[in-house]
């Protein structure tokens, strides 16, 4: 299902929110702004001055927060919020134990980023790859999932597969997918050994069907957008990822180099926030469809189907409309 929230519970989440990110002197500047974002783009309250709010303790926002929806999109834009404290703090780490041990849940970061401040960065990365391999095969392409994944072998029947794709009618999702790979200049999947291919299928597919861009950014406005559509295990796990690279810095997935702060450009808050309410619009989930059935209809029927909207401003370096 999607990320949603009752409206009467939207004050108190982020009350809330605040409250588990006022440490060290109050929640960061790229922390309020990227609050700020999803206040406004998810949940369209740009009535909510966040500077009049009253944080809530641990236990005032477990009372009222009682529902396991609520508590759950709660924990998913915590995660997000403590991701945007740089350098991370063992005080913010604690906060965050505390309200998600009074609401009841938990998940992977929370050991990821406890050992990032008591360990340091390579028990903190380590502890992210062990996570990556573990969820990774969820999030490969659904026709894919039963092959086996060479570690260090290349993959010539993949990549002639998909190379296929680039000889149905231009602008079918399975032409657009490949000019995407050509457009950036990023080897298409099996030509190099990597035990991440089958995951980049069904990952890049929904690059293309969402419009947007592999820049750093761009990924993390996926990961919200996708996470959005459907606030499953596996669509948080994607987030989670995307946040640990692109935003913490400690880790890296295939391709993709780690960077952090990234979330500290108001832009790209503003962009997280707008592609999680994109997300949100969506009629169902189709990142982890079958794209090979889907690959020979028009991209624009594609995103009909499955109500893909077009991004606040296409124009902006991390779209492709």
């Amino acid at each position: 299902m999607p990320i949603s929230l009752d409206p009467d519970l939207v004050d108190a989440t982020v009350a809330g929110l605040l409250g588990a990110c006022d440490v060290d002197g109050g929640p960061t500047d790229e922390q309020l702004a990227v609050l700020r974002s999803i206040t406004v783009h998810l949940w369209n309250r740009d009535d909510l001055d966040l500077s009049e709010v009253s944080a809530l303790d641990p236990g005032q926002t477990a009372e009222l927060l009682g529902s396991p929806a609520a508590r759950r999109c709660f924990h998913e834009l915590l995660v997000a919020l403590e991701a945007c404290r740089h350098p991370m703090s063992a005080a913010q780490v604690g906060s965050v134990e505390a309200y998600l041990g009074a609401l009841g849940v938990a998940g992977p970061e929370m050991q990821i980023l406890r050992d990032l401040v008591d360990s340091g960065t390579r028990t903190a990365a380590d502890d992210f790859q062990r996570f990556l391999r573990a969820n990774l095969a969820e999030r490969a392409e659904p026709s894919l999932r039963d092959r086996t994944v060479p570690a260090d072998v290349a993959e010539p029947e993949l990549a002639a597969k998909l190379d296929q794709l680039h000889e149905l009618p231009p602008g079918t999702l399975g032409w657009t997918y490949m000019e995407f790979y050509r457009r950036h200049r990023i080897p298409t999947p099996g030509i190099e050994a990597s035990w991440m291919n089958h995951f980049f299928v069904a990952h890049d597919m929904t690059h293309v069907i969402a419009g947007i861009e592999p820049t750093g950014p761009g990924e993390l406005a996926l990961s919200a957008f996708q996470m959005a559509m459907n606030d499953n295990e596996v669509n948080r796990s994607a987030l989670l990822a995307s946040l640990i690279v692109h935003e913490v810095g400690i880790g890296s997935a295939g391709k993709l180099t780690s960077e952090s702060g990234t979330l500290a450009d108001e832009a790209v808050a503003d962009l997280f926030g707008r592609e999680l309410a994109r997300g949100a619009r969506c009629t169902a989930d189709f990142s982890l469809v079958d794209h090979f059935e889907l690959a020979t209809l028009p991209l624009t029927e594609v995103r009909e189907r499955f109500g893909v909207t077009p991004p606040f401003d296409p124009d902006d370096g991390h779209h492709h409309w």
